[in-house]
């Protein structure tokens, strides 16, 4: 799943943020400068304009994007789009004094002041962190790690112009030739050519790869449906725009690196929907850690009790796009499960690259067949070791809502049209998971039911989801 770039609100927090306390402090120096050494947060008007600059300022952000290409615009243009940022924020005032009918009681002189102070702090405010941006590549967002699709005569300049006109928005984690067979240990500007274009999708089939860049000149050196075969892999293709083929599907057309590109992805999605999703995943990760807390009161002695050892278990699992990460839960096996996994695979009840049997001797007061229901059985039936996971939510590793984050036993076994089903983060809950997960077997099928909410994926849906997932959890069904 793609984020289209409509909206800077996710990536450029930071200029939001400093843009926001700039305006404040402007507030504050103008009403002095009028006023005398007071604090204007004191006079009840005052203080409503503050808030009043304050929202406007949001408003500014949310509706004009005066962010957007802002690391790429040059001295003149910065000017430029910073009064015209004061200027709205300006008038917004102005119209609130008006429709209040407080103008009188405000000074002109402090918001002559504030327009002037406003241009000049924002405008110092912007070039010194762009400065400091770009001369210490530093990121406020995730990288997106991309291969590139091209050919050896293109892959010189097409780097260089990736590499001037990214500014670390990305990183480039190898080079594929179309039409040709790479040299050994052959590199471009340091990034290494792994392979050719025919071998492309093998190598990147079980590797974190977000995104491939295509610029070949000569389209028939392409290997015929290759562009198609990554999107169903859920990888994003940005493809240069010369001699393209007509696609249908989720794409538009974006600038990239210096090259208009047309973008296309299994599920292409506005910026704003990725804000709302991120925001729902740390209202509920807050909330999910404080009831965490609570429950390690209870159930940490109870676990280690009945099974000496860490009362949490962690384990490294693949998330969106090949991203390895650690996932964490409250301990319900015993300390040797792992080992034990390899003598219980013939008894594995999954069709396919899942392992689940019903009676587990594994989990904690389980008996030597399984089939007791003791402590490790509770702490499944009732998916209380699935709290914890709520850290890795508020981290930004999973969501509240995905698919099941595979381990990487089972990820090295993916097939290309398993991989899609990672086009998004892994979640706490999923289709899956409220479509009575005891009863799928195959994991076919689930690959089936994740797919549908990649590409069908709305707010509304998680909601839905979210809500079934605790019918699934209070009633016990769909679980072990």
């Amino acid at each position: 799943m793609y984020r289209k770039n409509d909206s800077t609100w996710l990536k450029h927090w930071d200029f939001i943020i400093l843009d926001m306390v700039m305006l404040q402090i402007t507030y504050v120096i103008s009403y002095m400068i009028r006023m005398g050494i007071q604090n204007p947060y004191k006079n009840e008007l005052y203080l409503t304009i503050g808030v009043v600059i304050g929202v406007a300022d949001v408003c500014v952000a949310f509706f004009t994007e005066p962010y957007h290409g802002i690391m790429r615009r040059g001295y003149f243009l910065e000017f430029n789009n910073v009064v015209r940022h004061v200027f709205i924020v300006a008038v917004l005032e102005v119209c609130y004094l008006f429709l209040t009918q407080n103008g009188e009681a405000f000074s002109r002189l402090s918001f002559v002041w504030f327009i002037i102070i406003a241009v000049l702090l924002l405008y110092i405010e912007r070039i010194i962190w762009k400065h400091y941006l770009v001369h210490h590549k530093q990121l406020f967002y995730d990288k997106v790690k991309m291969v590139l699709l091209t050919t050896r005569e293109e892959a010189v300049e097409l780097v260089r112009n990736l590499n001037t006109n990214s500014f670390s928005e990305y990183e480039i984690a190898g080079i594929a030739y179309a039409g040709e067979e790479p040299e050994q240990n052959e590199s471009v500007n340091g990034i290494p050519v792994v392979c050719s274009a025919e071998k492309l999708t093998e190598h990147i089939q079980t590797k974190w790869v977000d995104s491939v860049f295509v610029r070949v000149s000569d389209r028939t050196l392409l290997p015929k449906g290759i562009l198609e075969k990554f999107i169903d892999m859920g990888i994003t293709v940005h493809n240069c725009l010369q001699d393209i083929d007509g696609w249908t599907g989720n794409q538009y057309i974006n600038r990239m690196g210096g090259y208009n590109v047309l973008t296309s992805s299994v599920r292409v999605v506005s910026s704003r929907q990725v804000v709302l999703k991120r925001l729902l995943d740390i209202v509920g990760g807050l909330i999910g850690l404080v009831l965490t807390g609570v429950i390690t009161i209870f159930l940490g002695p109870a676990i280690y009790l009945s099974s000496p050892g860490p009362i949490f278990f962690s384990q490294t699992r693949v998330g969106k796009n090949g991203k390895r990460f650690k996932i964490y839960k409250f301990r319900s096996m015993y300390m040797d499960a792992e080992e034990r996994k390899k003598e219980l695979m013939e008894r594995n009840e999954m069709q396919g690259l899942m392992f689940k049997i019903a009676a587990d001797p594994r989990i904690i007061g389980s008996g030597p067949d399984g089939t007791k229901r003791g402590l490790g059985w509770f702490i499944r039936k009732t998916s209380l070791d699935e709290f914890p996971q709520f850290w890795n939510v508020l981290k930004g590793d999973m969501s509240l809502v995905g698919t099941r984050p595979p381990t990487e036993d089972e990820w090295q076994q993916y097939e290309p049209s398993h991989r899609a089903r990672l086009a998004v983060k892994p979640g706490l809950t999923g289709i899956w998971q409220v479509s009575g997960r005891s009863d799928i077997t195959d994991f076919e099928e689930v690959v089936k039911l994740d797919m549908k909410y990649v590409k069908n994926w709305n707010i509304g849906m998680d909601i839905k989801i979210l809500l079934k997932t605790v019918g699934v959890v209070l009633t016990g069904s769909g679980s072990h």
